[in-house]
């Protein structure tokens, strides 16, 4: 029996051969692809998701998949680590406070003053002196730290106005009810600023503040705007008393699969993304202390040397200082201005 196919079936068939065709060179063409997926509590509007996606993707398109998965969808936040160290997630965005629960000395990295700013965090990460904490989560994790990447500062918020009271050393902070998130580190930081620090839900600061039953918080300035603090304060100290970072990190045994010429695309494009959500997040924070100046706060600087004085000093007085390693927040200091 012979079949006779019409003009309009012929061109079909073909067109399908073509479409399969096409597929399958797509298929072949994604398994040479490195899966890169990232997985982060984040949204992906944080800033530091849109850095990613926009600078990070694109730059390693030719020979890896970059796949985010945010609002801890992937893994649960704090187990990202973990799951890179198994094998089983390619990419993060970890925390200080993360690295320190398996290495206590990454403490030294969440305490107040550390660092001193943006450009401070970045000397900070590409010092010999970050070389041995680098290592260690290498060795120890099988991750590697490719890039810093600054969240904000945060700065001390009161309801009394210049007038009532003017902050210029920890001193000045004396009988101040501050209120400070629970755990003890937090509770810590805020004594070590020279106020009483009263622990108290994010979500009851705005009706406390506007009671009076507390005299204050500390928040980075986007907070204070999106939490419409503002409205129940009077005066910004910009005390920078925690200058908050994230560590862009991957796979050892991942990064390794890549020839040389890729390892140095990663790094460039972990780098260029922090770079890009660092101006963009000290943009924010600018443009941010302009709009609580319309809005009737007054924003001022204090003797910073007096407060990192303060603060550190409490700190090496402190068991939280025991796991730094001897030396290394005096070389930290010395890098700043």
């Amino acid at each position: 029996m012979i079949t006779k196919l019409s003009r309009r079936a012929a061109i079909s068939t073909v067109a399908a051969i073509g479409i399969l065709a096409s597929a399958g060179s797509a298929a072949l063409a994604d398994a040479h692809l490195t899966q890169l997926r990232l997985s982060m509590a984040g949204s992906e509007t944080d800033q530091r998701s849109v850095a990613m996606a926009e600078v990070f993707g694109p730059a390693v398109s030719e020979f890896a998949s970059y796949e985010p998965a945010y609002n801890a969808t992937l893994f649960a936040q704090g187990t990202e680590l973990e799951a890179i160290s198994r094998g089983n997630l390619e990419m993060s965005i970890a925390s200080a406070q993360e690295l320190a629960q398996f290495f206590p000395e990454f403490s030294i990295f969440t305490a107040g003053y550390v660092h001193q700013d943006a450009a401070h965090q970045v000397a900070v990460f590409n010092d010999p002196l970050m070389e041995p904490f680098k290592q260690t989560v290498l060795d120890e994790l099988g991750v590697r730290l490719l890039s810093v990447m600054y969240l904000g500062r945060r700065h001390v918020n009161l309801r009394q106005c210049p007038d009532e009271l003017t902050v210029t050393t920890p001193e000045d902070l004396n009988g101040v009810n501050l209120r400070m998130p629970g755990t003890d580190a937090w509770q810590f930081l805020g004594a070590a600023l020279g106020a009483s620090p009263t622990p108290m839900s994010f979500s009851e600061v705005y009706t406390a503040l506007s009671t009076g039953a507390v005299d204050g918080q500390d928040n980075p300035l986007p907070t204070v705007v999106d939490a419409r603090f503002y409205e129940v304060t009077c005066q910004i100290v910009l005390t920078s008393h925690l200058v908050d970072l994230n560590y862009i990190v991957i796979s050892e045994e991942v990064f390794q699969s890549f020839t040389p010429e890729q390892q140095a695309i990663v790094q460039q494009a972990a780098d260029d993304a922090a770079e890009l959500g660092r101006q963009r997040q000290l943009a924010l924070e600018a443009e941010l202390g302009a709009f609580l100046e319309e809005n009737g706060l007054t924003l001022y600087e204090p003797d910073l040397a007096a407060f990192r004085t303060a603060v550190q000093a409490a700190y090496l007085d402190s068991e939280f200082a025991e796991t730094w390693p001897e030396g290394v927040l005096e070389q930290i200091n010395a890098l700043g201005n």
